[in-house]
């Protein structure tokens, strides 16, 4: 995504985790549900933030990622609608965005562009700047994808209490089992809100699953889940999960 027409360099900043149920068939009976709800944002689209770690170890995550976005599509499309925004970091302070996109083709094109490259994380600067991306209109979730954690904790909580403030849920989804990241994943996760889930890179169902669940959060609210969780024991698990 080097073409600066569709992508915007992120701007640098200064400065007891919830778990999504691991259980596929409380998630599966989450998603059928959610099919049957229509738009509960008043007519308005959600707006995804969906964040990847595209440093060298990421590379076979990120296209599996690449291969399954459509599927947050299909499923916000079922509830209200939804755009997306890519942003990733990699190599040497390297942390880009993209415009938001309401067709996944177009997603899917930008990511196409990108390879991963070797460099230290930089998840406070996507916090940034989701922070940032709300104060012109809200952002409603923010997907990050990562399998590792090289920053001060206390700055990314920092960020992630804002961010909780604004109403934006973290879904913060870790591949592989790095202690530091899963505290650090768990630690956002609680300060917005949100849900924490690990993932095998290899089980690409279980990726797919907790995107599609995210995407039906943004585009169709809490006040769909409360809904759905009146008749969906499955539903009701998530939803306990969430503040």
């Amino acid at each position: 995504m080097s073409d600066s027409k569709s992508q915007n360099e992120v701007a640098r900043g200064a400065r007891g985790a919830v778990e999504v149920p691991s259980d596929r068939g409380a998630i599966d009976a989450f998603l059928q549900s959610a099919r049957s709800l229509g738009p509960t944002r008043n007519g308005k689209r959600g707006r995804l933030v969906f964040a990847l770690d595209a440093t060298m170890s990421r590379q076979p995550t990120w296209d599996l990622a690449c291969s399954l976005q459509g599927e947050m599509f299909s499923e916000a499309a079922r509830v209200g609608g939804l755009d997306v925004q890519l942003v990733y970091f990699r190599g040497f302070s390297e942390c880009r965005a993209s415009r938001f996109v309401a067709d996944p083709r177009a997603l899917t094109g930008l990511m196409q562009r990108i390879d991963c490259r070797g460099g230290h994380t930089q998840i406070q600067r996507v916090l940034e700047h989701v922070r940032s991306e709300g104060r012109d209109a809200p952002v409603h979730a923010l997907v990050f994808v990562g399998d590792a954690m090289e920053e001060r904790l206390d700055d990314l909580c920092a960020v992630a209490g804002e961010l909780g403030l604004r109403g934006v849920k973290a879904f913060m989804f870790h591949e592989g089992g790095d202690p530091a990241a899963g505290r650090a994943f768990q630690e956002i996760a609680r300060l917005t809100g949100g849900a924490y889930a690990r993932f095998d890179a290899s089980a690409p169902g279980q990726l797919a699953a907790l995107l599609r669940a995210a995407a039906a959060y943004a585009a169709g609210g809490r006040a769909a889940l409360e809904d759905l969780a009146r008749r969906d024991t499955g539903a009701q698990r998530l939803l306990g999960q969430m503040r």
